[in-house]
């Protein structure tokens, strides 16, 4: 519920505070008086998009700040995004506004905690419900009649909703990813063939041994040379192993070097390592010289062998020079070709299967829509009982409403197209009320509706001893009874009357039968005042708030709405139009269907003051309010 505002430096305020009470605040005043003023303030407090203009003229900063008292609801919420609340569950949301060079900056906070714009977005929708003529504009949208019908629906339908969303994003990404495949079919047809080509190549090269190249190329280095190793291998096992007449083997001088030392030993064992490292050595050299003439005589040239390692050297330089560098990197690239073939060879069977995903995704999808269809009829019935019920009131006593839900191709929000239908007389089709009603049908089937809204949610929270009297959401109603005079506007100030009995209610309007009925009354008027001389030779415009506080104030006011005078005949009519309301609270103290949760409720907490800032001075005859 909406305690107070405060607005410096706003439009055309300059200083103001209010304080509202529970039930029905009216707000009236000539056309143009600056009552939209107070509701623009309101929503610029709970994070409304502003302008720099919205800042007064002379001005470079501007504050507005409501105060709301939170049901249990709004405050655990509150307390989940780690905002503190003041005691009794008060929050103070204010937003500051500062121009500089040209340029808006702009402040939100919550019991003076700075938070986002999101955040503030997200408690409006939970602390005021904004209701204006132009929103009668938006009745003929199909767009906003499924919304208000998910929204009458309550959670269980918008549960619903979010579940058809999210299997609509699934199917629109499975959809997405087999569109991707299929548009690179003939690119993979395309790579299928190079690798088909790369792995034939690569497959008759028979590549096996990352180290094959390097061995050819020195068993083709062996062959080349056999004469000369042969040659050589026999010198060697000449010197090593045989002696001629011109000079002894090495065996030989060994031989005779071991004896000699084997001599020595017997007078000087100092010698003995000696001997065995000359014994030892002979024995090494008699292996090597025998190694050695094995080795050449062993030694054939070969040719045939030559030519094969030569032509297979020939075959793998090429596919080193594609593939490699090296003869490693080409087999680890013939790995690769072989897996991603076989990965492409297999893409006949990814798309079935991504196709058979997405068969399952659009059941489900299509089953999801179905539910939410059959929640919409059933949601679709119960609104357009309890919208003709709220209709009649309204001097609407003959209306037909009905809900049309026709099928669509699966969407975001489900496979429903939505239309209400409409007929005000007897005897006439039902139509798209957009086609049909007039501008004062369309404003009692808008306050019917939201009327509805209302009571459904009172009606689902009978039982929970927790709530209060009254739904503390604040409903706001910007001249909606617009168009309407006589019977009609009676009939608005009654339903506004049941509401606020449910709700704390604000309404703009300009009917005299609807401001009757207020538990409180505020009368708007621009005053020209002078400006300080020193700043500002010229008058400026400022906008005042009187709080009607007793029977005479309203009665002028009523006069003045009635009949822009203040007559006796205005005035008396006025009386009477006072002593209607007041009858009609006596005699409907409360709505029927709250009766229940009224009963088992304890008394709502009473707010600073029943009646704004500017009651004592309005008592004291101040005309103005001026804080």
């Amino acid at each position: 519920m909406l305690l107070s505002l405060r607005i410096e430096n706003f439009a055309l305020i300059d200083s103001l505070e209010l304080e509202f009470g529970t039930g029905l605040n009216v707000l009236t005043g000539e056309t143009g008086a600056g009552k939209s003023i107070i509701l623009d303030a309101l929503l610029a407090a709970l994070g409304e998009k502003c302008s720099s203009r919205a800042i007064r003229t002379g001005a470079n900063r501007a504050l507005v700040e409501a105060t709301f008292e939170l049901e249990t609801s709004v405050a655990q919420w509150l307390q989940e995004q780690e905002i503190e609340l003041l005691e009794g569950n008060i929050l103070v949301c204010s937003r500051e506004l500062v121009a500089r060079t040209g340029n808006l900056r702009s402040r939100s906070r919550l019991n003076g905690v700075l938070v986002n714009r999101q955040l503030m977005s997200q408690l409006r929708d939970r602390l005021v419900e904004i209701t204006a003529q132009g929103q009668t504009v938006n009745l003929g949208k199909p767009q906003y009649q499924l919304a208000w019908l998910d929204t009458y629906g309550g959670e269980s339908v918008r549960q619903q909703v979010r579940e058809v969303a999210s299997a609509y994003q699934q199917y629109q990404q499975v959809q997405q990813t087999l569109d991707r495949h299929r548009r690179s079919q003939q690119e993979r047809l395309q790579r299928q063939d190079w690798l088909a080509y790369q792995q034939q190549e690569l497959s008759e090269a028979n590549l096996q041994d990352p180290q094959e190249l390097d061995t050819l190329q020195q068993e083709k280095k062996r062959l080349s040379h056999t004469v000369d190793l042969q040659q050589s291998g026999f010198q060697v096992y000449s010197w090593l192993y045989t002696s001629n007449e011109e000079a002894p083997s090495a065996m030989d001088l060994l031989a005779q070097a071991e004896s000699t030392l084997q001599t020595m030993v017997q007078y000087d064992p100092q010698l003995q390592s000696t001997w065995e490292m000359v014994r030892d050595a002979l024995t090494q050299v008699m292996e090597a010289g025998r190694q050695m003439g094995s080795y050449a005589e062993q030694l054939e040239t070969d040719p045939q062998q030559l030519q094969q390692i030569e032509e297979r050297i020939q075959e793998l330089k090429p596919i080193c020079r594609k593939y490699g560098p090296t003869l490693a990197e080409a087999i680890a690239h013939y790995q690769q070709v072989e897996a991603e073939l076989e990965a492409l060879t297999n893409s006949q069977e990814s798309l079935e299967a991504r196709e058979k995903q997405r068969d399952e995704t659009w059941e489900i999808l299509q089953t999801a829509c179905r539910q939410l269809t059959q929640q919409r009829r059933q949601t679709a019935n119960c609104l357009e009982t309890e919208l003709v019920n709220a209709l009649k009131p309204l001097a609407m006593d003959k209306v037909q409403f009905r809900v049309s839900i026709e099928a669509i191709p699966p969407t975001n929000n489900g496979s429903d197209r939505v239309s209400f239908q409409f007929s005000p007389n007897p005897g006439e089709p039902l139509q798209p009320i957009s086609e049909i009603a007039s501008g004062g049908e369309m404003s009692r089937f808008l306050l019917a509706l939201k009327a509805c809204f209302a009571q459904q949610h009172a009606s689902s929270s009978n039982g929970n001893r927790d709530l209060p009297t009254f739904w503390r959401k604040t409903l706001v109603f910007d001249e909606i009874d617009v168009g309407v005079s006589g019977k009609v506007a009676q009939a608005i100030a009654e339903k506004l009357h049941q509401l606020s009995r449910q709700h704390q209610v604000l309404c703009v309007t300009h009917q005299p039968l609807v401001a009757a009925m207020a538990d409180s009354h505020f009368r708007i008027n621009k005053q020209a005042i002078a400006a300080d001389a020193a700043t500002d030779p010229e008058e400026r415009t400022v906008v005042r708030v009187d709080a009607l506080a007793n029977r005479q104030q309203r009665q002028h006011e009523l006069a003045q709405l009635a009949g822009g005078q203040s007559a006796q005949e205005a005035i008396a009519f006025a009386e009477s139009l006072l002593a209607q309301a007041a009858n009609f609270r006596q005699t409907h103290p409360q709505n029927q269907n709250n009766a229940s949760l009224l009963a088992s409720s304890s008394p709502p907490p009473t707010p600073k003051s029943s009646q704004p800032a500017s009651h004592k001075e309005s008592q004291s005859q101040t005309p103005s309010h001026s804080p």
